[in-house]
C-alpha cells in the first residue's frame, strides 16, 4: 500500500508510467490527478472536444516534432504548391456558394415571379407566352425581389401547415366542426367522446341546475363545458374511466368502418415542398379570381382601386369567400350520409378550412387590429399637432405603404404597452377582477388553440369588444384631455414638431437624443415599473376602502381567517368546481388560502379564484368604481400631456428665448427633470426616519457621486461622442457630400448626436468581440456601476486613451494639411485638395496596413500549415513548470507520439 501511494499514476487509466508511456504533468492540477499519459489525454480531448483542463482551466500545450530531413526553410516549390492548393480550395467553395446563391436568389425567385404574374393576369394568352416570359431579360431585379417575397410566403405557408397540423394533433379537433358527428352506439362511447374531445353536453335531467350563479363566477369570462357535478364525484370519475376503457375496446373494432381517406395525419406525412407550392398557388389563384369577379359584380371595384392596396384587399376578400364556401359545404355535407366519410374519424379532414381560419385570425389580430388602433390614435390626436384629416389623406395618397406601416407600428406599440399595463394590474388586483380580459401569463393560455377551437362568431365578438375597449381608452386618455387642454389652456397646443430650414439640427439628431440618451436612462435607472405598480396599489387601496370594495379588488388575504368561512351577504359562499380556465378545483370556503396553496403545489398553475365579500348595492358601487377610474385616467393623461412639456418649455426659454423648439427636446428635458425631482423626493423621504446625521452623510456621499458622474458623463458621453462624430464627418460625410469648391459646415450638436450612436455601436461590438484592453475596461466600468464609480480608473484607463487616439486622428492630418503642405510651396488648389482629402486618405492607409498585417498573419499560418503537412511526424506533450512559470518538454529520449 505504501508503494502504491508513493507511485505516480495516470488520472485516466490509473496506471504507472513506463519507458514507452511516460507520465506528464501538463496543467496546474496537483495530487493524484497531476499526471497523465499523452495517449490518454489525446483520447479524452477528442471525446470532450476541449483544449484545456476542465478542473484548472489551463490550456494544454504540445510541441511539434518534425522529420530530421526537414530543411531550415521551405522550398519555393512547396510554398507555391500549398498556395495553389489553398487558392483552389477557396475557388471551389466560392463557386459552390455562388451557384447556390444564384439559384436561390436569382433563378427560383425569378421563376416564381414569372409564374405568379402568368397566373394572375387573367388572360389565356399569358399561359401561351409563359416560356418566352421566363427567358425575358426585362425587369430582372424587380422580378427577383418580388419573387423572393412569393417564395417566402410559400415557405411560410408550408411551415404554417405543418405547425397547424401539430397543434391540431396535440390539442384535439374543434367542436364546431364536430357538432354533426354521428352519435356513438352506447353510453360508454359517449363518455369516451366527452372525456377525450371535450364536447359540451347538457347535464342529466335528474340533476337540477344551481338556483343562483355564485359571485365568484365573475372571474370566469366563459361558462365551462363540463357540468359542475361531475368534477367533484370520485365514484363518477371511476365509472367514467371504466367506461372509457370499454369504449376503447369497442372502438377498436370500428377502425375499419371509420377509416377516412382524407385523414389529416396520413395526409400530413406526405407533405412535400412541391405539393404545398402547387396548393398555395391554386388556392391563391382561386381566391383572387373569385374575389375579383365578386367585387366587380357587386360594384366595389372602384373603391378597391382607390385604396391603393388592390392586390392585398382582393386576396383577403377571396380567402374570406373561400372560407365561407368551405363552411357551407361542410354544413351541407354534414346533413347527408356523406358526413360519415368526412367526419368518420375526426374533423382533421378539414385542413384547408382550419388553415384559412387561423390565417385570417392571425391577419386580423396582428395586422388589422393594430392598424385600426394606430389610425384611431392619429385621428384623436389631430388637434394636438394642428393637423386635419385632409393632411392625412394627402400623406396617404403620396406614400400609402409608408403611411399604413407607420400607423400599424404606432398601433402595435399602443397594444403592447396596454397589455403590459394589464399584466401589471393582474399583479396587484385579486384574481378574477379582470375576468373579461385574457391572461397572457396563464401557462394554459394558447392563442392558436383558441383560434382552432372557438367558432368564428366568438372571435368576432372578441374582436368587437377589443375595438370598443381600446377605442374608449383612446377617447378617454387622448381626445378628451386634448379638448380640455384647448379649453383651459388655449395657447398651450399645438405641439411644435416642424423644423425650420435654418435650424442647426435635424430630426435624426432629435430621435437619437431621445432614443439613445433619455429613454435608456429612464428605463434603466428610473424604476418606472415599480413606481407605477406602487401608484396602482395605492389607488386600489384608496378606491377599495372608499367604496367598500377592498375585498373585491384585493381579496381577503389580510382580513379573513383561513379556518373561518367567508362572510358573504348574498350567499355566494359555495364556489363551483369549474371556476377558472386552469382546470384547478376551487377550494371550499372553509379551506381558505391553504386550499389555494395546495392547488398551486399539485397542479402548478395559477389560482383563478379567491373568495371576496360582496357588499350591499354591489352593481352601483361597481359603476362608481368605473367612474372613479375614468376620472383618474383623465387626470393622469392631462398631467402627462402638460407637465413635462410645460417644464421643458420653461427650462428651454432660458437658453433659446422666445424661439420655438421641437417638442422632442422640451418633452425629453421636462420628463427627465420631473423624474429627477420625483427621485430626489422619494430618496429624501426614505432618509428622513434615519436621523439628521445619516441624512447629512448620505447627502455628502450622493453629492460626491453626482459630481463624479457628471465628470464621467462630460468625458464619456460628451467629449468622446463629439470627437467621434466630428471624425466621422471629416472622413466619410464631408468628402461624399461637399464638393471641393464649397466649404463644409459642421454642426457640433448634430455631430455629437451621431457620435452617441457610433459610440454605442462600437461599445456593443467591442463587448461581443475578443478580449482586449478596451473590452476589459468597459466590463469593469459596467460592473462597478454608478454607486461604486471609480473616477480615477475611468479617466486613466478609458477616457484618456480614447480621447488621445481621437485627438491624434483629428489633429495630425490637420497639422500636415495646414502646416506642412503650405511650407513646401504647393499651389492653393493643392492645399485645398490636401485639406479636404487627407482624412479619407489616411483612413485608406490605415485600412491598407490592417489588410497587409492580416495577410501576413494568414501567410504565416499557411507556411506553418504547409510545413506541418509535409514534415510533421508527431507532437509531444509539454509539462507545466510551476516554480519558474515556464513549460518544458520531456527529454528527447522519450518516444514520439504519432
Amino acid at each position: 500500500m505504501d508503494t502504491a501511494e508513493e507511485a505516480d499514476i495516470c488520472r485516466v487509466c490509473r496506471s504507472e508510467g513506463t519507458p514507452d508511456k511516460p507520465l506528464y504533468h501538463p496543467c496546474v492540477c496537483t495530487g493524484s490527478i497531476k499526471y497523465i499519459h499523452q495517449e490518454c489525454l489525446v483520447q479524452w480531448l477528442k471525446h470532450s472536444r476541449k483544449e484545456y483542463c476542465e478542473l484548472c482551466k489551463h490550456r494544454f500545450a504540445f510541441t511539434p516534432i518534425y522529420s530530421p530531413d526537414m530543411p531550415s526553410r521551405l522550398p519555393i516549390q512547396d510554398i507555391c504548391a500549398g498556395l495553389l492548393t489553398s487558392v483552389g480550395t477557396a475557388i471551389r467553395y466560392w463557386f459552390h456558394y455562388t451557384l447556390v446563391a444564384f439559384a436561390w436568389l436569382g433563378v427560383v425567385p425569378l421563376t416564381a415571379c414569372r409564374i405568379y404574374k402568368c397566373l394572375f393576369t387573367g388572360s389565356v394568352s399569358s399561359l401561351l407566352t409563359l416560356p418566352l416570359d421566363m427567358l425575358s431579360t426585362e425587369n430582372l431585379l424587380a422580378d427577383c425581389l418580388q419573387g423572393c417575397f412569393v417564395v417566402t410566403c410559400t415557405l411560410c405557408a408550408f411551415i404554417s401547415l405543418v405547425w397547424l397540423r401539430e397543434q391540431i394533433v396535440h390539442g384535439g379537433a374543434p367542436q364546431w366542426l364536430e357538432q354533426h358527428q354521428p352519435p356513438p352506439q352506447n353510453a360508454a362511447g359517449q363518455a369516451n367522446e366527452a372525456a377525450g374531445q371535450g364536447v359540451a353536453h347538457e347535464p342529466p335531467a335528474a340533476q337540477p341546475a344551481p338556483p343562483d350563479p355564485p359571485a365568484q363566477n365573475e372571474a370566469e369570462p366563459e361558462p365551462p363545458d363540463v357540468p359542475p357535478d361531475q368534477g367533484d364525484d370520485p365514484d363518477l370519475e371511476e365509472e367514467e374511466g371504466a367506461a372509457a376503457e370499454d369504449a376503447d375496446a369497442n372502438n377498436g373494432a370500428q377502425d375499419d368502418m371509420n377509416w377516412n381517406a382524407l385523414e389529416w395525419d396520413r395526409a400530413a406525412e406526405e407533405l412535400t415542398w412541391e405539393r404545398v407550392t402547387l396548393n398555395t398557388f391554386f388556392g391563391l389563384y382561386l381566391s383572387t379570381h373569385s374575389s375579383f369577379w365578386s367585387l366587380v359584380s357587386l360594384g366595389f371595384e372602384e373603391y378597391v382601386q382607390a385604396s391603393h392596396f388592390e392586390g392585398l384587399i382582393t386576396t383577403i376578400v377571396g380567402y374570406i369567400l373561400l372560407a365561407m364556401t368551405l363552411i357551407l359545404c361542410h354544413v351541407s355535407l354534414s346533413m347527408t350520409t356523406t358526413s360519415l366519410i368526412l367526419n368518420g374519424s375526426s374533423a382533421h379532414g378539414h385542413p384547408p378550412l382550419l388553415l384559412l381560419q387561423v390565417s385570417l385570425l392571425v391577419v386580423v389580430e396582428i395586422g388589422v387590429f393594430p392598424l385600426i388602433c394606430g389610425w384611431w390614435l392619429d385621428i384623436c390626436s389631430l388637434e394636438m399637432f394642428d393637423a386635419s384629416l385632409k393632411d392625412r389623406e394627402l400623406s396617404f395618397k403620396s406614400a400609402p405603404g409608408t403611411t399604413m406601416f407607420l400607423h400599424w407600428l404606432v398601433g402595435m406599440v399602443y397594444v403592447f404597452y396596454f397589455a403590459s399595463f394589464i399584466l401589471l394590474l393582474r399583479e396587484v388586483l385579486r384574481p378574477g377582477v379582470l375576468w373579461f380580459l385574457r391572461n397572457l401569463n396563464d401557462p394554459d393560455f394558447n392563442p392558436v388553440q383558441e383560434m382552432i377551437h372557438l367558432p368564428i362568431y366568438r372571435h368576432l365578438r372578441r374582436f368587437i369588444l377589443s375595438v370598443v375597449v381600446f377605442g374608449s381608452i383612446v377617447l378617454l386618455m387622448l381626445w378628451l384631455p386634448i379638448r380640455l387642454i384647448k379649453l383651459l389652456l388655449p395657447t398651450f397646443l399645438p405641439y411644435n414638431v416642424m423644423l425650420y430650414s435654418d435650424a442647426p439640427v435635424s430630426e435624426l439628431s432629435l430621435e437619437l437624443l431621445l432614443l439613445q440618451v433619455v429613454l435608456p436612462a429612464l428605463l434603466e435607472q428610473g424604476h418606472t415599473r415599480q413606481w407605477l405598480k406602487g401608484l396602482v396599489r395605492a389607488w386600489t387601496v384608496s378606491a377599495g376602502y372608499l367604496l367598500d370594495l377592498h375585498s373585491y379588488l384585493l381579496g381577503e388575504q389580510e382580513d379573513n381567517d383561513p379556518n373561518q368561512p367567508v362572510n358573504n351577504n348574498n350567499n355566494n359562499n359555495a364556489p363551483p368546481a369549474h371556476h377558472n380556465n386552469h382546470n384547478n378545483p376551487a377550494p371550499a370556503v372553509g379551506e381558505g388560502l391553504h386550499a389555494a396553496h395546495q392547488a398551486i403545489l399539485q397542479q402548478g398553475g395559477p389560482v383563478g379564484f379567491q373568495p371576496y365579500h360582496r357588499p350591499l348595492r354591489f352593481p352601483f358601487r361597481i359603476v362608481l368604481l368605473i367612474a372613479f377610474l375614468c376620472i383618474t385616467l383623465l387626470v393622469a393623461s392631462l398631467v402627462c400631456l402638460t407637465l413635462p412639456v410645460f417644464t421643458g418649455r420653461w427650462l428651454m426659454s432660458f437658453w433659446t428665448g422666445s424661439s420655438k423648439i421641437h417638442e422632442l427636446y422640451t418633452a425629453a428635458c421636462g420628463l427627465y427633470v420631473c423624474w429627477l425631482s420625483i427621485r430626489g423626493v422619494t430618496v429624501l423621504l426614505a432618509w428622513m426616519p434615519q436621523g439628521r446625521t445619516v441624512i447629512v452623510h448620505k447627502v455628502q456621499e450622493w453629492t460626491l457621486m453626482i459630481l463624479k458622474t457628471l465628470v464621467v458623463a462630460l468625458l464619456v458621453a460628451g467629449v468622446i461622442p463629439l470627437l467621434l462624430g466630428l471624425l466621422f464627418e471629416l472622413v466619410i460625410v464631408a468628402p461624399l457630400r461637399v464638393p471641393l469648391d464649397q466649404t463644409p459646415l459642421f454642426y457640433p450638436w448634430q455631430d455629437w448626436a451621431l457620435g452617441v450612436l457610433h459610440a454605442k455601436i462600437i461599445a456593443a461590438i467591442t463587448l461581443m468581440g475578443p478580449q482586449w484592453w478596451l473590452k476589459t475596461v468597459i466590463e469593469q466600468v459596467y460592473a462597478n456601476g454608478i454607486r461604486n464609480i471609480d473616477l480615477q480608473f475611468i479617466i486613466r484607463k478609458l477616457a484618456a486613451p480614447v480621447i488621445s487616439v481621437l485627438l491624434l486622428a483629428l489633429c495630425v492630418p490637420y497639422v500636415i494639411a495646414a502646416g506642412v503642405v503650405p511650407a513646401v510651396g504647393v499651389t492653393p488648389e493643392m492645399e485645398i485638395l490636401m485639406q479636404r482629402r487627407i482624412y479619407p486618405f489616411l483612413l485608406m492607409v490605415v485600412l491598407l496596413i490592417g489588410i497587409l498585417s492580416f495577410q501576413i498573419r494568414q501567410f504565416k499560418r499557411l507556411y506553418e500549415h504547409i510545413k506541418n503537412d509535409k514534415y510533421l511526424v508527431g507532437q509531444r506533450l509539454v509539462n507545466y513548470e510551476r516554480k519558474s512559470g515556464r513549460t518544458s518538454s520531456v527529454p528527447p529520449s522519450d518516444p514520439v507520439a504519432e
